[in-house]
């Protein structure tokens, strides 16, 4: 196999030195920052120590004033609050906020989750459901922007909908009663990038304002956990209000307040310690995911307002029954999905579907193709004549701009840059197929679809403990704020052996400098002891068994005489 192609970020040497000495930082942290567009001191030390000052009042965030009244009149009369959220994480957390915002002042909540049987979005028929219960006013949660008929029927029944979302808007005006959502063209705050639960937050920010003689109890930053598991799980950009609004969730993530969130980190063995944002990718948000791509996403919402310990407890033990059925499912659709991607693996994109795939388990099996070839995927599951997808990507193309594009064929679609879903007939697969890759290509810059981009290249004896520590500050790590890649060549293999399940674990010399390094699934590309290879990874602070040492994560690893010859073509 070739070398990735991949770009090392190049970065002035002075300004670098200049940068540490005034952060007080090493130079390669520095190095970082300059790579990724922070140069300017001011700027680099608050993305160095985010804090909740730094966020951006909403004045200009359109109909967030017109929501606030229309709340505040209902909490005043007593008036049932409706509370509908999406399956996926960013909606049962969005619902999450809004309904322990509501709760907190005084309110009578009523708080559902969006069916996948059901389909996507907000129906008429929930809209019914609410209105029987007595509701006048409905806060949807990462739906609602597109869902004109339902909006339409609520309208007509006497029933405000107010939308918080941040997918992309149709064209023509909104049916809701208010639409909060930072992609209307007419929205002035600054920072488009927030998730549904964002967009939550700042209401109940509002509201706190708002109402902060009458309720001072009620302190919104109580929320940001719910904020730091949605935001993450939604891969929308790490960086601006979204950095900080994850930096401080993943603190109280770790403080586990919250019985539900105490439970839920117990079931992903996170029960003690700091919870980082890949635990939360990785650990948390499929877990919660679950129950949604299975079904019913209530059971998630309900583990997260959870009152007391015991009834989370219970609720965990469910949610982990349906996330053990979730990897069976995923793993029996994920080697039919490897056999088909076989015939398009030269093609700009990977789109396959089949009669039987889950629909809940696509968007996970778009995702582990993505990784694979390294270019955006296509999953679709189709039931009869219904066929729904998901699409997601790797940096450097924007998935909503090619559904766009390839839209022909599409009964529905929506989402945004990095992640999205569709729905198409089984007939209209291929045409699609072929739209969507030719879109794919057309965004390309670069023939090669798998280059990395490398922060430095750097010797093995840099990558050390203190380095490491140091590192942790650009943490958290995501969309927009990539964990830090690193280029290494020529190093020897001290020692190499197998673990779990075809992983390699590695000890590695370069001149008097040893380091251990992890291989996830490349136990088959074992070197042997004494090879010289080069190697793309991270590097992070490994604290297993009380230890702290520095321990890399390799993403490619090569012969050395292989990669130099891959250079010199």
């Amino acid at each position: 196999m070739r070398p990735p192609g991949w770009e090392a970020v190049s970065v002035d040497d002075v300004t670098a030195g200049a940068l540490a000495a005034e952060l007080k930082v090493r130079p390669l942290i520095a190095r970082i920052l300059l790579g990724r567009g922070l140069g300017e001191a001011a700027l680099a030390a608050k993305f160095l120590a985010p804090r909740l000052a730094d966020l951006r009042p909403p004045e200009g965030m359109a109909d967030l004033p017109k929501a606030v009244e229309r709340l505040v009149t209902a909490l005043a009369a007593g008036e049932p609050i409706g509370v509908f959220g999406d399956y996926d994480v960013d909606g049962v957390t969005t619902a999450a906020v809004l309904a322990s915002t509501f709760r907190a002042l005084g309110a009578r909540v009523i708080a559902r989750c969006a069916s996948r049987d059901a389909g996507y979005g907000l129906g008429a028929a929930d809209v019914a459901r609410f209105e029987a219960d007595g509701c006048r006013v409905l806060v949807t949660g990462d739906l609602g922007t597109s869902d004109h008929e339902a909006l339409r029927a609520a309208r007509a029944a006497g029933l405000d909908v107010v939308v918080i979302d941040h997918h992309q808007l149709p064209e023509g005006p909104t049916e809701a009663f208010a639409l909060i959502n930072p992609r209307r063209p007419d929205d002035g705050f600054p920072f488009k990038g927030l998730a549904s639960c964002g967009v939550a937050f700042y209401l109940a920010a509002a509201l706190r304002t708002r109402l902060r003689d009458k309720f001072p109890a009620f302190d919104p930053r109580e929320l940001l956990d719910l904020v730091a598991l949605g935001t993450i799980a939604d891969l929308v950009p790490l960086v601006d209000e979204n950095r900080v609004l994850v930096a401080h969730g993943l603190r109280a993530l770790g403080a586990r307040k919250r019985p539900g969130i105490a439970a839920l980190a117990a079931k992903a063995e996170r029960a003690e310690g700091d919870i980082t944002a890949h635990d939360v990718g990785f650990r948390l948000a499929p877990r919660l995911n679950a129950a949604g791509r299975l079904g019913e996403a209530q059971l998630a919402l309900d583990l997260l307002l959870a009152p007391d310990a015991a009834t989370a407890a219970r609720l965990a033990d469910e949610l982990e029954d349906k996330n053990v059925e979730r990897q069976r499912l995923q793993e029996l659709v994920w080697a039919e999905a490897l056999a088909d991607a076989a015939e398009y693996e030269t093609d700009a994109a990977i789109v396959v579907g089949r009669d039987g795939w889950h629909h809940g388990i696509v968007g996970i099996i778009a995702a582990r193709l993505v990784d694979k070839y390294g270019r955006p995927a296509v999953v679709v599951g189709f039931r009869g004549e219904e066929g729904r997808g998901s699409a997601r990507t790797v940096p450097g193309f924007d998935l909503f701009a090619a559904l766009s594009r390839a839209s022909a064929p599409l009964a529905r679609f929506g989402g945004h840059a990095a992640a999205a879903g569709m729905s198409v007939a089984p007939a209209n697969l291929d045409p699609f197929r072929r739209l969507f890759v030719a879109a794919i290509r057309e965004q390309a810059t670069t023939g090669r679809t798998h280059s990395v981009r490398v922060d430095a290249v750097v010797g093995l004896g840099e990558l050390d403990v203190p380095f490491t520590e140091e590192l942790a500050r650009l943490q958290p790590f995501g969309a927009a704020n990539a964990e830090p890649v690193f280029a290494v060549r020529g190093v020897t293999t001290q020692a190499t052996r197998r673990v779990g399940q075809g992983h390699l674990q590695l000890t590695l010399m370069d001149g008097g400098a040893v380091a251990e390094a992890i291989a996830f699934g490349m136990a088959d590309r074992d070197p042997g002891t004494g090879a010289a290879v080069d190697l793309l990874a991270t590097a992070e602070l490994d604290t297993f068994r009380g230890a702290r040492r520095a321990r890399l994560k390799v993403r490619h690893l090569f012969p050395h005489a292989q990669a130099l010859a891959a250079a010199r073509d």
